[in-house]
């Protein structure tokens, strides 16, 4: 089985998103490697998809580029076999419910399992309806991230209970995308969720600068950070390898404690 708690296990950690196929297969496999060695400590790889309901003009943009570059399911568990033969770091796919059950559930899980895929997050999926796919991904080795939103209110502790992996809290209402104001409910939702589970937790959506990093690092285990790296490679498209570096590593370094960055 998959365990994402070793993502966590050196003080709070930083999870890095990236469109994958934008813009190209190559450039993506580029651009994870510069986070990795850039100190990231965990990977998610969006799925494009024609129909990306949970995501805002920046990673809806990042999908119809990557889809216009022929970026397929096939090519991308290729980019991840590709990557296992250069880094063990913890690898998930981001994806929306429509392309894994046109794959096919057992078939897809497979492929995650053989190419080396540690876990899956599906945002469309209720939690409710979970459950088929949950046990599938399981026997293959491949968590499923639960999500929990501030609707989620009288759901969180519920959950968070079930909880693989890591509990991915998002941060604010509406789609992905940069904010400058987090919210007051992910306080709320994170002392939930502390009172029924020591599973480690990730606060995502809306993330974009070192000071927020850190402000949301203080209540949660690790912060997840997507829309402002896809606007890096809006901007610089095949060149952005250097300014993802410099940037994610600025995100994690906020995120380490002074003992952390002392040595």
């Amino acid at each position: 089985m998959s365990d994402l708690r070793r993502v966590f296990d050196h003080g709070k950690a930083f999870i890095a998103f990236v469109t994958g196929g934008d813009p190209s297969i190559e450039s993506t496999e580029e651009f994870v490697m510069e986070m990795v060695r850039a100190g990231a400590d965990m990977i998610e790889i969006g799925i494009p998809f024609s129909d990306p309901v949970a995501e805002g003009p920046v990673i809806q943009e990042a999908s119809s580029r990557a889809l216009s570059a022929g970026t397929n399911v096939e090519l991308l568990f290729e980019l991840v076999t590709s990557l296992r033969q250069r880094t063990d770091v913890p690898l998930a796919f981001m994806t929306y419910l429509n392309p894994v059950f046109h794959y096919g559930y057992d078939r897809f899980f497979h492929r995650c399992q053989l190419s080396g895929v540690d876990a899956i997050i599906i945002p469309d999926l209720p939690f409710e309806e979970s459950a088929e796919v949950s046990t599938i991904a399981q026997g293959h080795g491949v968590d499923l991230i639960s999500l929990v939103a501030p609707t989620s209110k009288e759901r969180i502790e519920m959950i968070a209970k079930q909880a693989k992996g890591f509990l991915y809290i998002v941060s604010s209402m509406g789609v992905t995308g940069i904010r400058e104001d987090m919210g007051t409910d992910i306080f709320q939702m994170v002392e939930a969720a502390r009172s029924v589970t020591d599973i480690p937790l990730a606060i995502g959506f809306g993330i974009n600068s070192p000071a927020q990093a850190k402000e949301m690092s203080e209540v949660a285990d690790g912060v997840i950070v997507g829309s402002a790296i896809m606007r890096i490679i809006a901007e610089h498209g095949e060149g952005a390898g250097p300014h993802i570096h410099d940037y994610v590593r600025s995100m994690k370094d906020s995120v380490r404690t002074r003992e952390e960055l002392a040595k």
